[in-house]
């Protein structure tokens, strides 16, 4: 009615409430029993006066990506969980694993009460952004982070030798993104500038990573995807289909190339003594193959290792 240009003293007449309650409603206000709700995320307790912020309600209800729990599925997880259902159960319910519904509940939980609605906003609150960084205020873990930059450590390993030298300190942690956050984006105010230099790369700016759709094709010949393997591949049951991958050696000057067959477990081994370019794995690998029966030779599967840039070849060369 009030979108239809009705007065507001007419709407709330007609509707049967309160001019102050459609003063509300106009702006986005709710009642929650004794107190009032804001869309900024504001919970105003009128009986002792305090405000409670909480997450906006746009953050509550909004879209999720399927890998995300949403309200319905949380109210699912509470109605099976207080009747008594096993975690599978529920997991299957959901279509999710059970770790799923017992992490959601171990972490949620109030008192071993789980209030799906609770969870959802306390969910949401943790995924408001922007957040200030770890690094933005000077203090014991920026200082740490600094100090290890400058003996030439990687982010990588500051990471991990927080959690080892302070175990009991949850203040001390922070994620190798992080760092690089604080160093690259001078936004986030994070490291000194000059802190850069430190890292083992050498470089003052970030190197941007292309989107899969726009990196350069890895081999010539494209690649056929284990998505296109075979069915009978999965089970084993079918002898003659076969993995393969590449053991290197010391400062990869020399290697080994392993073929195990799925089905049985034979191993063949061949020797590359001068490297391991894609021409001489090719070389090694034909008249290994060759020494198979046909029926043998069913698949190989390979990772996406520059050694098998010839794979086409080595198709039209063993069959």
């Amino acid at each position: 009615m009030r979108a239809a240009g009705v007065r507001r003293r007419d709407a709330a007449a007609q509707v049967g409430v309160h001019v102050r309650t459609a003063h509300d409603w106009d702006q986005g206000i709710r009642q929650i029993g004794h107190s009032r709700l804001r869309p900024d995320g504001r919970l105003i307790v009128y009986k002792t006066g305090v405000t409670i912020i909480q997450p906006p309600l746009a953050a509550v209800d909004a879209p999720l990506h399927p890998r995300f729990l949403n309200v319905a599925e949380r109210e699912t997880i509470a109605d099976m969980h207080r009747a008594g259902h096993s975690l599978r159960a529920i997991g299957r319910a959901l279509g999710r694993p059970a770790s799923t519904v017992k992490r959601e509940i171990d972490a949620r939980a109030v008192d071993g009460v789980y209030r799906p609605h609770r969870a959802q906003r306390t969910w949401a609150e943790s995924r408001s952004r922007p957040k200030t960084s770890k690094l933005a205020a000077d203090g014991p873990l920026r200082r740490y982070v600094e100090d290890k930059l400058r003996e030439r450590w990687s982010p990588e390993q500051i990471s991990h030798a927080v959690v080892i030298e302070f175990p009991d300190d949850e203040s001390m942690r922070v994620s190798p993104e992080t760092i690089y956050q604080a160093i690259y984006v001078q936004a986030r105010g994070g490291l000194r500038r000059e802190i850069a230099v430190a890292l083992r790369s050498g470089r003052t700016r970030r190197k941007p990573h292309r989107s899969p759709e726009q990196r350069t094709r890895r081999f010539v010949d494209e690649m056929v995807m284990i998505s296109e393997r075979p069915a009978e591949v999965e089970d084993r049951a079918v002898p003659g289909h076969w993995e393969g991958d590449l053991i290197v050696g010391p400062r990869s000057d020399s290697a080994i190339v392993t073929l195990v067959e799925r089905s049985t477990r034979y191993v063949m081994l061949g020797h590359l003594p001068g490297g391991h370019t894609a021409e001489e794995v090719r070389d090694v690998l034909v008249p290994l193959i060759q020494t198979l029966p046909e029926h043998l030779r069913g698949s190989l599967t390979w990772d996406q290792g520059c050694e098998m840039a010839s794979h086409k070849q080595l198709t039209v060369a063993t069959g």
